[in-house]
């Protein structure tokens, strides 16, 4: 057991006017099993980089820990190779049947590392590589989303064998998993850092509780201001009145005025202007409170969303559907059978490689979103209702790239509209002068909700919409959906958001 102290830590990147960290101070224990919560783009990634000595900062960050980070990158010439060739290069010192020990703790065999690297599934990719950065010893284990693109078995798997560890920050925007896995919690606030013991839940509810306080502690602020200040105006009215009696007066109203009657006035006057400053030292002080409450408040915009009216209830209709890539020896999936009709939020569901995204380009393709380019037969029934309009949300964020500007030109968005969506979901001001190429992954995942929130629709499909977006932005997403209900079609193994979101599951 040790400790990773980081004190006055400051880091910006070369060319960024914005710091990601500022004097920034903390402790945590290597015995912890730590969540990191944050907001996209909020310096997650960066402080676990940091940890590893990727890049020079300010301040200093003590500690005697080695530490190991997931994902390891995996090369070209290793994709072709079974992991069993390759895993002492992602770990030096790796030993093959300490990784064996933890893939059985992870349900798997030995035989997967002797597979081609490239025909694994992405839960099977995981599972080797969460196997070989538990294969060490006393290593602390920076372990960055690891549940992206993991169906619901899979992400069960990965949760019940972190659950079992300790040591090791992760990463994550999945609350189930959070909870499961995790008993203290590094949060970057908007302004500010916090450690605290308990997982994702304990931490929201008492986060809930303060932002209460700090809310109802400003309201009352807000009312102090706003009386100082009627008092200040009163008083310094009274003031400049009195100030004006000084000269001039009406002797048969005022017969009782002697000559020093104007010193007394003046006097008067200076104390009661002295009494107006006192209460705009006071004004200054409120606000000044006031402001430093605010500073770390969680007030997410609430989103909109303009739904087209389809003339027909029934949107898409499948009945006895089967689908097969046309070189596959079987079908991806068989008897397929349901209806999207108006007002429905439907939520495919079933393991990786099983069809989801197959089906959703199938229907994209025959209501003409996306080119008839997919080499897929197909059997049975799936009619789509003609003039259908589709709004869709790919789980591939790789073709971004460009401005905004550019962005917005090629599809047809309003940028001021379109930008004003990004700000709702948190993006700073500066990011807007940036190519997207740059961005991460979640603020990636949030350009392609704007434009999908932006573009009036029939029916809208997300396929795996939230991967990497952070947590806020998920809840934020929850209750538009909620609020509009508008027809969907989505796949997402946010099992917490398909409970909360799906009208009906439809399991592949």
């Amino acid at each position: 057991m040790a400790q990773i102290s980081v004190n006055h830590l400051t880091f910006y990147y070369d060319g960024s006017s914005d710091n990601i960290f500022e004097n920034v101070s903390f402790s945590i224990d290597t015995n912890w099993k730590l969540g990191f919560i944050g907001r996209n783009g909020k310096g997650k990634t960066t402080f676990l980089h940091l940890l590893l000595g990727k890049y020079s900062y300010n301040g200093s960050i003590d500690t005697t820990t080695v530490f190991d980070y997931f994902p390891y990158q995996i090369t070209k010439r290793q994709m072709q190779l079974s992991a069993a060739d390759f895993v002492e290069e992602l770990k030096a010192g790796c030993e093959l049947w300490r990784v064996i020990c933890e893939l059985t703790q992870l349900g798997e065999n030995a035989e997967l590392l002797y597979q081609p690297y490239q025909t694994l599934s992405p839960g099977e990719r995981t599972k080797i590589l969460l196997a070989v950065l538990f294969s060490g010893e006393n290593d602390f284990l920076l372990i960055d989303e690891p549940t992206n693109h993991l169906d619901q078995d899979a992400r069960e798997t990965v949760k019940r064998y972190l659950a079992s560890k300790k040591g090791y920050i992760l990463v994550s925007h999945d609350r189930d998993l959070l909870d499961a896995c995790t008993d203290h919690v590094l949060v970057l606030n908007r302004k500010t850092i916090e450690v605290q013991n308990g997982n994702f839940s304990s931490w929201w509810e008492n986060k809930q509780r303060k932002d209460q306080f700090v809310l109802a502690e400003n309201e009352k602020h807000q009312k102090e201001i706003r009386k100082l200040k009627q008092a200040a105006m009163r008083t310094s009215q009274w003031a400049d009145k009195n100030e004006r009696t000084k000269i001039g007066y009406d002797p048969v109203k005022e017969h009782d005025r002697f000559l020093d009657t104007r010193a007394y006035i003046g006097a008067k006057t200076k104390k009661m202007q002295s009494r107006v400053s006192q209460m705009e030292r006071r004004i200054d002080r409120e606000i000044e409170e006031k402001e430093g409450l605010l500073k770390d408040l969680e007030m997410p915009a609430d989103l909109k969303l303009v739904q087209l009216e389809h003339h027909k209830n029934t949107l898409v209709n499948l009945k006895d559907y089967s689908l097969k890539y046309k070189d596959a020896s079987r079908p991806l999936f068989t008897g397929l059978t349901f209806a999207i009709h108006k007002g429905d939020r439907i939520a495919l569901h079933g393991e990786n490689g099983c069809g989801k995204s197959s089906l959703i380009k199938i229907i994209l393709q025959k209501a003409g979103a996306i080119d008839p380019s997919i080499a897929l037969s197909e059997e049975g029934l799936c009619e789509i209702a003609s003039g259908l309009i589709v709004s869709y949300v790919s789980q591939d964020t790789s073709g971004l790239q460009g401005s905004i500007p550019e962005f917005c030109r090629i599809h047809h968005l309003n940028q001021s509209l379109f930008c004003s969506i990004l700000r709702q979901l948190d993006f700073e001001r500066v990011q807007f002068l940036k190519n997207m190429e740059d961005y991460s992954e979640g603020q990636k995942k949030k350009v392609l909700l704007a434009a999908s929130l932006l573009t009036p629709a029939h029916l809208y499909i997300w396929d795996e919409p939230l991967n990497y977006i952070d947590v806020f932005s998920r809840m934020q997403i929850e209750k538009l959906l909620l609020e509009y209900q508008p027809t969907m079609l989505f796949v997402e193994h946010d099992i917490r958001f398909r409970k909360k979101i799906a009208t009906t599951t439809v399991e592949l």
